[in-house]
């Protein structure tokens, strides 16, 4: 590699680690071609990148990058994970590395915040952007009659179901499951607010019946009257 290569190569590294978001160092020793073709397919489908460097050219990449403080971790046979996934590039190296003990995890970074092995490997456990863009995307699809049921529930008895639900399940499954259960919990409320309201009918159309009779027997008596008086004065 001429020392044109060497500068092409370090500003297309300085491009990557400037744009990226999460990087992974690894030591790679006794990797076989088909085993490092393995880890960049697998890679690319978390979608980040895997690439073996040279330190003395990596170390000139990090300069003006939010991993600059990264370059003492880069002695060996060492090669790099990237993505712009928070957590893509930690998730893909720590399961091939788990399967595979030719590959071993040295640090790396989040954001410009350095991390040891143990960082990198509490990183890889976390959800991906997808993975959350899924989850978040199934709550808003839920059907539409739950969430209209969860927003007619009384605040009290809706209170009720949500801590009832996260002491049972916790509280990802509550935020599915809600609709169904505050539907059932207010089921009852609604069938005694609607015969309250049927027995107030009744009541007032009796009233109503009662005054009407009065009515008519008060004008009744009223004619009688009339028609005596009318008698005396013949």
């Amino acid at each position: 590699m001429d020392r044109a290569q060497k500068q092409q190569l370090t500003a297309t590294l300085h491009q990557d680690l400037a744009d990226t978001v999460c990087v992974v160092i690894t030591h790679q020793t006794g990797l076989s071609v088909a085993d490092v073709t393995q880890l960049r397919r697998q890679m690319r489908s978390a979608g980040a990148s895997y690439r073996v460097t040279k330190n003395r050219l990596v170390k000139r990449a990090l300069e003006g990058t939010p991993f600059a403080a990264l370059a003492p971790l880069f002695t060996g046979p060492t090669a790099i994970a990237f993505s712009r996934d928070p957590v893509a590039a930690a998730k893909a190296a720590v399961e091939y590395a788990n399967r595979n003990t030719k590959l071993t995890i040295v640090g790396g970074g989040l954001s410009g915040q350095l991390l040891d092995q143990a960082g990198v490997k509490a990183l890889a456990v976390l959800p991906s952007l997808d993975e959350l863009r899924g989850r978040i995307i199934g709550l808003l699809n839920a059907p539409a009659t739950k969430l209209a049921v969860l927003l007619q529930t009384p605040g009290g008895q809706l209170a009720r179901v949500l801590a009832a639900h996260a002491e049972k399940d916790g509280p990802i499954k509550v935020v599915a499951e809600t609709g169904v259960a505050a539907a059932d919990a207010a089921a009852p409320e609604a069938d005694a607010a609607e015969a309250g309201a049927a027995e107030a009918g009744a009541a007032e159309a009796g009233a109503a019946e009662t005054e009407a009779v009065e009515g008519e027997a008060g004008e009744g008596g009223a004619a009688e009257a009339g028609a005596a008086e009318a008698d005396g004065a013949a």
